[in-house]
């Protein structure tokens, strides 16, 4: 435990199953296989250690083919706590975040990362329990101009790697406000944005008072890594958000997320696993960490008393394959860092082997679709 918080489902498993037979059962249930892990070398093991993150990787090959070469891609997935206080000023708590990320993103360099995402509104604290508008959005900021663009681009453009940053983004020429993934490709260069297309209204996630649902469909991006998508934190709880970015050719689909265990954390395990087999693409689930103290009060609308703190944030970022297999994830409680290496050449056999394009009727959905959204609709009830 660690204020209060257990570290980690995986470090529960190694406490208490000792035996070596009984363990590797165990992955191969909860986790759909043996685990194999991934030699980085050294460097970026001790730099991980030096900085203080939990660090993890893995490879999950896929099966070797006569007519394609292996199609390998590193993907990491950072999880973080805010660093300063909340009552810091602006400036002082993006910097030391920022100094942060950078710190990371070097042990992902060094660990040979292609791909790496963020999680969700990454450059702050995750405010909008506050429902402030003071000083909070001072965070927000352009996606091709701002801040944080200016070190991802950077930090890309240094390391060769495709950077996926969400933020919360302030669009000047709309006057709007946008919760936003910004995707920077290995020159450094801006290559486009998704906003997210599901907004909560549960709990203390009341983020629709700072900005509404998103406008740019299910993009996806043509990398020199593979075709890459971003669904947005609660996005993972509609899975027709998860199909379209499928079928738009997504081979990757991050999740960058801000989640607290008594909301949703029996549901973090399943949701993007259920997506990369439901979808033939490889999902990375990436929550931040810890419990976030603001200056005023805020109240949940449950009843329950006044509070300044949101949380506990349990991380537990991990990578689900399209053949049903997950990595361990990353602990529920440190800063941490996973990277995956993927075979990409998986998703076409899982789809050549399950068929579900083929099986999926999406032409008797879209005719029932088109019915239930009509004013008329009636249900198909029989009694």
């Amino acid at each position: 435990m660690k204020d209060g918080e257990v570290k980690s489902l995986e470090n529960i498993i190694k406490t208490h199953v000792s035996d070596a037979e009984d363990r590797s059962e165990m992955e191969r249930i909860l986790y759909g296989g043996n685990h194999t892990e991934l030699d980085v070398g050294t460097a970026a093991k001790e730099k991980a250690n030096a900085i203080g993150i939990d660090f993890k990787a893995y490879k999950v090959p896929a099966a070797a083919e006569q007519t394609r070469s292996p199609r390998l891609v590193r993907l990491a997935a950072i999880q973080n706590k805010i660093v300063v206080p909340t009552s810091a000023p602006i400036i002082e708590q993006r910097d030391a975040i920022f100094r942060r990320i950078e710190q990371i993103v070097e042990v992902a360099a060094l660990a040979g990362a292609n791909v790496v995402c963020l999680q969700e509104c990454w450059t702050g604290p995750f405010f909008f329990c506050t429902r402030e508008k003071q000083p909070w959005m001072e965070f927000a900021e352009s996606a091709q101009h701002g801040e944080s663009f200016q070190l991802i681009s950077e930090l890309a453009k240094r390391h060769r790697m495709v950077i996926v940053s969400p933020i919360l983004e302030r669009d000047d020429k709309r006057s709007t406000i946008w919760n936003t993934a910004v995707v920077v490709d290995q020159t450094g260069r801006y290559m486009g944005k998704h906003r997210k297309n599901h907004i909560p209204r549960v709990g203390d996630f009341n983020e629709s008072t700072y900005y509404m649902e998103g406008d740019t469909g299910h993009p996806v991006f043509d990398t020199i890594y593979g075709k890459i998508a971003v669904n947005i934190c609660y996005g993972r709880h509609h899975p027709l958000n998860w199909m379209m970015f499928g079928l738009n050719g997504a081979e990757v689909v991050f999740n960058p997320s801000a989640t607290v265990g008594k909301l949703s954390e029996p549901l973090w395990g399943i949701e993007a696993r259920n997506a990369a087999i439901a979808n033939h693409y490889f999902s990375v689930g990436i929550n931040r960490v810890g419990t976030e103290e603001f200056p005023n009060q805020f109240t949940s609308g449950d009843g329950a008393p006044a509070k300044t703190k949101f949380g506990h944030f349990y991380g537990s970022s991990y990578i689900a394959a399209p053949d049903g297999y997950r990595t361990p994830g990353l602990s529920r409680v440190d800063d941490g860092l996973l990277i995956t290496e993927v075979d990409l050449n998986m998703c076409q056999q899982v789809r050549d082997k399950w068929l579900f394009n083929q099986t999926a009727r999406f032409d008797m959905y879209a005719e029932s679709l088109e019915e239930y959204i009509d004013e008329e609709f009636e249900p198909q009830i029989i009694r």
